[in-house]
């Protein structure tokens, strides 16, 4: 079996598969060989992403993402790798402003950063050091297309890329030695259990999920 490394581009990954469908509740456990080749399993996870504040829209966000960070830490070959989540209060220019009116907004802006660094970053280490035979990254970030390019050609190491159909650039897509399209019955087939534990009691699937 070809031992693979899968690489979970955390907010990217939320916003482009499961934002908006009952599928959030996700168990990489489960999704995950579902999208290697035949012959190769699963060595381990690394999923990427930033702990969340409260948002005047969105109060509950970080309790929902508790939660199911939580639930992910029940996997026992998956760690979770933290960036930083940015809540400024900046002001910008309006698009169209009236004329008489004010031509700037005070907006709240909110940033993620260094997910995609620290998943560069593992990626170039784990496959340098040969902590794996293949790696999977689901992500559509062009800004990893160097570290992709360097693990294929430099660390002669198979690489593959997984998203939804028709949502993967064509320049990440020339850099990759497989490529697998995560599908709505996957994403269903994938769930966890409403509810788990853990060693500090229940974890429970959010209620707006």
């Amino acid at each position: 079996m070809v031992s693979t490394n899968v690489y979970v581009d955390g907010f990217n990954f939320y916003y482009r598969c499961v934002r908006g469908t009952p599928y959030k509740w996700l168990d990489f456990s489960k999704l995950c060989p579902l999208l290697i080749p035949g012959g190769h399993q699963v060595q381990r996870v690394k999923y990427f992403t930033a702990r969340v504040k409260p948002l005047p829209r969105d109060p509950d966000a970080p309790s929902r993402q508790q939660a199911y960070l939580r639930a992910l830490g029940t996997i026992p070959n998956l760690s979770i790798i933290y960036g930083h989540f940015r809540k400024n209060v900046v002001r910008m220019p309006l698009a169209k402003p009236v004329p008489g009116g004010p031509r700037t907004v005070e907006v709240i802006k909110t940033e993620e950063k260094g997910s995609d660094v620290n998943l560069a970053s593992h990626l170039l280490l784990d496959t340098f050091r040969k902590d794996c035979q293949a790696a999977l990254v689901i992500s559509n970030d062009t800004d990893l297309l160097e570290p992709i390019r360097i693990v294929r050609m430099e660390f002669h190491c198979k690489i593959g890329l997984a998203y939804p159909p028709a949502q993967v650039p064509h320049a990440l897509l020339r850099e990759v030695d497989f490529v697998r399209q995560i599908r709505e019955s996957g994403l269903r087939k994938s769930q966890f259990p409403l509810t788990l534990t853990d060693l500090h009691g229940t974890i429970s699937k959010p209620a707006s999920w």
